[in-house]
């Protein structure tokens, strides 16, 4: 990040209480992990449920940290330091703070985009589309939380013509929070399924969470959505500014054709891209070209842009090693993703077709319900094998041992099954390996 704001400045933006021998001097940058702070760094120390970082303040120090912002309730700065310190209320907040006031002073066109499936992917879709118009910067990995957004919100230089960012959430109120501070132009939400329902609860909250974004939108902002989604197509009705509204529905602003390479119509022309998508990433493509559109990026690097896109790593990843062929999905599941991966395993043609499952987490109290709907999706989808771990697939296997059109094979973990499944994989096939992150199933690929 390159700032170039005087203390003063940052102390008037945090609503900071600053000591400091010279207010004039200037910042370009921030850490937050003590580890990596040197010589000249400003340190913020995050106060979290579980963690205090005003603790690695003397740490920091002698690595020759420059500036330190700390929340200033029960905190006393250290004697004799030559350091500045930044005092704050809430040192997250402070950071937020920063962030919005950096956005807010770029000329950018930012889109923001959430949903509970296909969000990266959209969000990766739309940079590669925006990468071909200008400069852009957009989150890396996970920074799609109330600590990552602002810092990538900080990595906004003036030869950036657009942002794209992903909103992550797990609870109500979470995309307002971080919506608010990257004020999009346009503003994308891919679908509302159940994930994270452990702290939503229900999907109507999960329905409220994701429209959060709508409320953020920079004056004059588009609101994209998916009209396929049946709880976002009431926003045909209830959102009254900007639109455009993308998917396979009739009456979608934005309508995917059914076409073996991934095409639509807008505003009365079609459009095709030689590209071959699933339908899944159809969908993400749409919402993408969407937000292009909205964003004022013309049609040609539309198509330049999908045409380069590349898939992120574990994520319907193809994968081909001892002659089977792999689709890799472990970075994430629920029930709405688990539904679309089994679905192109039941496409494969190469046999036999075979199904690694692993828990989907953050269900709460649904998540018995929703582990035993796994087993109608298997069945659906002509899979001859499938091979299941953790403490919820096991309500899905009750199911599915029955089952005679099937072979079913469970364990607490995959170390009680990995020996047949490497004797079924021997001869060939198609292997979907899919579970939530915190199974870590990409050693179960590595193993085989």
């Amino acid at each position: 990040m390159k700032l170039n704001l005087t203390l003063g400045k940052i102390a008037e933006i945090m609503q900071a209480k600053l000591i400091s021998a010279c207010p004039e001097a200037k910042v370009s940058s921030f850490v937050t992990d003590s580890r990596v702070a040197a010589q000249g760094d400003a340190f913020i120390a995050l106060k979290g449920h579980h963690h205090d970082a005003r603790r690695f303040i003397p740490q920091v120090l002698q690595k020759g940290a420059s500036v330190v912002v700390a929340e200033a309730e029960g905190f006393t700065v250290p004697e004799g330091t030559q350091a500045s310190f930044l005092l704050v209320e809430n040192a997250l907040k402070a950071l937020q703070s920063l962030a919005r006031y950096h956005r807010l002073n770029s000329t950018l066109k930012v889109a923001a985009v959430t949903g509970s499936n296909g969000k990266s992917t959209t969000k990766q879709m739309l940079r590669a589309i925006c990468a071909t118009a200008g400069e852009t910067v957009a989150n890396m990995g996970n920074f799609n939380n109330q600590f990552g957004v602002p810092f990538s919100l900080l990595e906004i230089q003036e030869k950036h013509k657009y942002g794209v960012f992903e909103l992550g959430a797990s609870k109500e109120g979470d995309i307002e929070e971080i919506a608010s501070l990257a004020v999009p132009d346009v503003a994308v939400i891919t679908n509302v399924g159940p994930s994270h329902l452990e702290f939503f609860h229900n999907m109507e909250t999960v329905y409220r969470t994701k429209t959060e974004i709508a409320k953020c939108l920079n004056f004059g902002g588009t609101l994209v959505y998916n009209a396929d989604d049946e709880y976002l197509s009431r926003l045909k009705t209830e959102f009254k500014g900007k639109s455009i509204s993308f998917g396979f529905t009739a009456g979608a602003d934005l309508q995917i054709l059914e076409t073996d390479n991934f095409s639509f119509t807008y505003k009365g022309e079609a459009y095709v891209v030689d590209v071959k998508l699933e339908r899944h990433d159809k969908l993400n493509a749409a919402a993408a070209s969407a937000a292009a559109i909205a964003m004022g990026i013309y049609m040609d690097n539309v198509k330049k842009g999908l045409l380069s896109f590349t898939p992120m790593p574990m994520r319907l990843e193809r994968v081909e090693k001892n002659g089977v062929h792999f689709i890799l999905d472990c970075y994430n599941a629920n029930p709405a993703s688990m539904k679309n991966a089994l679905e192109i395993l039941g496409r494969a043609a190469d046999s036999p077709r075979v199904a690694v499952l692993g828990d989907m987490k953050e269900l709460g109290s649904s998540s018995k319900d929703y582990h035993r709907q796994i087993a109608r999706y298997v069945l659906d989808n002509r899979v001859e094998y499938v091979f299941l771990a953790g403490a919820e697939m096991a309500y899905a296997y009750e199911l599915l041992k029955a089952a005679p059109e099937i072979k079913s094979f469970y364990s607490p973990t995959p170390q009680g099954w990995l020996k047949e499944l490497s004797a079924v994989l021997a001869t060939g096939g198609t292997c979907l390996v899919k579970a939530s992150r915190s199974m870590n199933f990409e050693n179960v690929f590595k193993e085989i």
